[in-house]
């Protein structure tokens, strides 16, 4: 099963490189030459990255692209294609594997996110913990480890809880590519619980609660933003890069909801 994934991933990896192969957005390939990023970025930092690139590209008149995915989809894009100015995973152990392979010139940490467990609203299932997403009548969903860093993030928490993962992948109902789909299953009434960034929590809060998971039950995740080795304008990804971790950047991400300061 492992080795049908890898391969499913791998497909869905190469089919991905050929279709975006085909658009207009490739950076170089904009109408008014003007100079462009390619920014390889989690699907759960949309929001106040689409925020943050609105804001820089005003400023800069320098056209970002960015392509959002789960953070194992696009790291192995990054090794296939070897190409691109920026990767922003959803943790910097993604980050940590592209400098081993050589693909990472500069990096900066940016924010702080926290798993939580995310339930329907009113929590009519009573879910007070991990152990809950085991129970028969609860349907759970969670990040599939081997595409996005909440699913890896997951189950390095439920191993630090002596829960054992087979036993978490009996239960589960639905097994996501990005956090963004799980939120959008609460949002639909589809699940009764998922573990998603506390950020993510709170942009669905209309549809659903937050329960916390104990600190000394979880594990937080910092995320930084890497300058390429491959960039072919290195310096105006340093420019972002700087951007983000400025004082008006990191604004940006706490309007939204994301921690700049680590999570005591």
């Amino acid at each position: 099963m492992a080795t049908i994934k890898r391969i499913a991933l791998t497909l869905v990896v190469v089919f991905l490189v050929l279709f975006c192969g085909c658009g207009s957005d490739e950076p170089g390939a904009s109408d008014s030459g003007s100079k462009e990023l390619l920014l390889y970025c989690g699907a759960g930092i949309r929001p106040p990255i689409e925020e943050a690139v609105n804001e820089f590209m005003g400023q800069s008149g320098v056209k970002i692209v960015t392509d959002y995915a789960g953070s194992e989809v696009l790291l192995s894009k990054i090794k296939l294609v070897q190409r691109g100015d920026l990767y922003m995973p959803g943790d910097r152990h993604y980050v940590d594997q592209a400098a081993a392979e050589g693909f990472v010139d500069s990096r900066q940490l940016v924010f702080y996110w926290v798993p939580t467990i995310l339930v329907q609203k009113g929590n009519p299932k009573n879910i007070s913990s991990l152990k809950d997403l085991l129970r028969s009548d609860v349907k759970a969903g969670l990040g599939d480890p081997k595409s996005c860093a909440i699913g890896r993030s997951t189950r390095q928490i439920f191993e630090k809880n002596d829960i054992a993962w087979d036993q978490v992948e009996k239960n589960l109902s639905f097994q996501s590519q990005t956090v963004n789909e799980l939120g959008m299953q609460i949002q639909a009434g589809s699940l009764d619980a998922v573990v998603v960034w506390d950020a993510m929590a709170k942009y669905y809060a209309e549809h659903g609660d937050m329960v916390e998971i104990p600190v000394e039950q979880n594990i937080v995740s910092s995320v930084d933003v890497a300058v390429l080795s491959f960039s072919e304008n290195r310096q105006l990804a340093e420019e972002f890069l700087a951007f983000l971790t400025s004082e008006r950047g990191q604004g940006v991400f706490e309007a939204n909801n994301y921690q700049t300061k680590a999570p005591k």
